[in-house]
């Protein structure tokens, strides 16, 4: 028992330290965004939210799985009193994933550069330098994260908001000037963020062997494998939900700045999801070693406590935005546009949905369910793009956040029975 209280206590102050880190985090992105929608046009302004989805679609596929595996493989490991953790198998990983990218990205150039950035080759460079440099840090949070040293992980994080929130900040004060002065923070702000990292190695407990194949419990290279591959799945299906509409907004619609709002409206959900992965970071090892060294009841309170605090934080946000929504949203972009308030609350009750689902997601990660898990996110997905292009709702802005808090619902129900299956096991 006196392990379960320990692990009790490192996940609930890891989640503390990470949730101030990080909601300064979401407070800086927010700033970025809005500060940029006021320094730029909305055309312009508009550039930088899809470079931001694009980007972040990607990153998200495939980094996010590494450090999923990293958090996970090594929260375990020391769980059970291993003293000597490999490397080798996610740096190859994330290698190969950013080679592949690297690849298609060169040669998809005029597509992208045309296409997507309205002939700015510095937005295309930024696309590409950034995803690469987003590689070195999500290895880094991984790392910190299976080693718990969440107070660091916070500070990578937001390091990294306030340097890319220091690159408009310059534009309006007249240091900088116009959209690739303002673009340019998204490239440098995960390579400014990596100078945390030296402080994690310092404080190293245990020896790292980059050759090392054998782990506490025999997890193979190809098991390693098997697990990212399906994390990106469900990282990919995530990152539709929340930037499929902002690219088909951006394929359908006659106005040009529409997917712009889009992406502005989505911010609501995307503040908090970052705010929850804080929780999510300190989640993961803590099931993981919860699984490993203790029964079904702590595992399950784990759960019922994060979801019980989600459900309580989405419903004020819901009720905050079906009150002054409309008003906070003109007033925080500067754009005249007339954001309904039925949608925004709708929007609210989605990224709590979002919430649980990811809070179910690391249980199954965490029980090694992985595959099953990004089966229901990928389906789910699936059926949300199909909805953004059928005109059932004629306002695109409010199609999102009907398809948005549905799509959510079901996810969760989903994962809700793949979760009950696990306990009933």
């Amino acid at each position: 028992m006196s392990g379960s209280r320990t692990q009790g206590r490192t996940y609930g102050s890891g989640a503390r330290i990470l949730s101030i880190g990080i909601a300064a985090t979401g407070l800086f992105t927010f700033a970025y965004f809005s500060a940029a929608s006021h320094v730029l046009g909305e055309v312009q302004a508009k550039r930088l939210d899809v470079l931001w989805s694009v980007m972040f679609v990607v990153i998200s596929v495939i980094y996010r799985p590494i450090e999923q595996l990293l958090s996970r493989s090594l929260a375990r490991e020391r769980a059970l009193g291993a003293r000597k953790h490999s490397l080798r198998t996610p740096m190859l990983l994330q290698a190969s994933f950013a080679l592949i990218f690297l690849v298609i990205a060169l040669a998809l150039r005029p597509t992208i550069q045309d296409d997507l950035f309205d002939g700015s080759a510095t937005l295309y460079w930024v696309l590409v330098l950034g995803t690469l440099f987003y590689g070195a840090s999500y290895f880094a949070r991984g790392w910190l994260a299976g080693h718990q040293h969440f107070a660091l992980y916070g500070g990578l994080v937001l390091m990294e908001s306030i340097s890319r929130f220091l690159f408009p900040l310059a534009v309006a004060v007249g240091i900088g000037s116009g959209q690739d002065t303002v673009a340019l923070g998204i490239a440098a702000a995960p390579l400014l963020s990596l100078f945390v990292v030296p402080l994690g190695f310092l404080r190293r407990d245990e020896p790292i062997d980059l050759d090392a194949e054998e782990v506490a419990e025999g997890v193979t290279a190809r098991e390693s494998t098997a697990f990212a591959l399906a994390v990106a799945g469900v990282m990919l299906a995530e990152q539709t939900l929340l930037n499929a509409a902002v690219l088909t907004t951006e394929i359908t619609a006659s106005d040009a700045a529409l997917a712009g709002i889009v992406f502005n409206v989505f911010l609501i959900t995307r503040a908090p999801l970052q705010l929850f992965q804080a929780v999510q970071t300190s989640l993961l090892p803590h099931l993981a070693g919860l699984e490993a060294t203790e029964g079904h009841e702590a595992f399950a309170k784990a759960i019922r406590t994060t979801i019980l605090a989600i459900s309580a934080f989405a419903g004020a946000i819901a009720l905050g935005l079906l009150a002054v929504g409309p008003f906070v949203m003109s007033h925080v972009f500067g754009q005249h546009f007339d954001y309904g308030r039925i949608g925004l609350a709708l929007l609210g009750v989605g990224m709590g949905l979002h919430l649980i689902c990811g809070t179910l997601n690391q249980a199954a990660l965490a029980r090694g369910r992985a595959t099953l898990a990004a089966g229901c996110w990928l389906t789910v997905a699936a059926l949300f793009v199909g909805w953004s292009f059928i005109p059932l709702i004629d306002d695109q802005l409010l199609r999102a956040e009907v398809g948005y808090a549905g799509a959510t619902a079901l996810l969760a129900a989903a994962l809700w029975r793949v979760y009950r299956a696990q306990s009933s096991d």
